[in-house]
């Protein structure tokens, strides 16, 4: 069910998007392959967000010098100065296969969006395909962090330990443990414990328990995320 309501919605998006565009945007949107694009948002986004809402494929934007570049998916939530772009790498069109020129350009287009006050994540084709958690992890972080939300609520304020601690549980399994928090992050146990319970209560892990009802490990729930933005 759910790989069919992300088609619907993705399908919807894209014919969208075609209809409202013209120009070498509309030849992009219909006949450039856009796999990496399109799994960004089915293995990260989707299950992090839970919808593609003010989600613009191909979205074209003039950079800091005036020159018109093309990103791979832009979400500008209304009231946003600038918004947010999601970009897709594939290892070998990206780095091994690009000349010196298109290498020099591409880090120039990045340096000079984000002097123009974008936000820029970056996903490898292998995380989103291998780690699809890992990626969902750090755009929730990057989206709290950058101050986005839905329905005009106030961003999510996480604490520099919850941050740590929730990086952390994005390259990790799915259930965690104080004892491995505080190891790998070099951190006492209250402190470890305040942050997983903090990040328990908005919504990022939930607490298990013991029948005696003792915490016994925590659980990471992403999409979750969703209903606290």
């Amino acid at each position: 069910m759910g790989d069919r309501l992300f088609e619907a919605a993705y399908q919807e998006m894209m014919a969208r998007a075609i209809r409202n565009s013209k120009g070498e945007r509309k030849r992009r949107l219909k006949d450039v392959d856009r796999f990496n694009e399109k799994l960004a948002l089915e293995n990260v986004w989707w299950p992090a967000v839970g919808n593609l809402d003010y989600i613009h494929p191909e979205y074209e934007v003039a950079d800091y010098n005036g020159v018109i570049r093309f990103v791979d998916n832009a979400y500008v939530p209304p009231g946003a100065y600038r918004g947010m772009f999601v970009e897709s790498d594939a290892y070998g069109t990206h780095y091994r296969d690009v000349n010196r020129y298109r290498f020099a350009d591409n880090l120039e287009r990045q340096n000079l969006l984000l002097i123009d006050g974008w936000h820029i994540l970056r996903f490898s084709r292998d995380d989103m395909l291998e780690r699809p958690k890992r990626c969902q992890q750090t755009l929730l972080v990057a989206m709290s962090a950058w101050g986005y939300g839905n329905s005009g609520a106030p961003p999510m304020e996480i604490s520099l330990h919850e941050r740590a601690i929730l990086h952390w549980c994005g390259k990790q399994r799915s259930t965690i443990k104080i004892k491995e928090v505080m190891s790998a992050l070099k951190i006492g146990h209250q402190a470890a414990f305040i942050g997983l319970q903090a990040l328990d209560a908005k919504g990022f892990v939930k607490s298990n328990l013991s029948p005696s009802g003792r915490i016994t490990s925590y659980a990471v729930l992403p999409r979750l995320y969703k209903h606290q933005m």
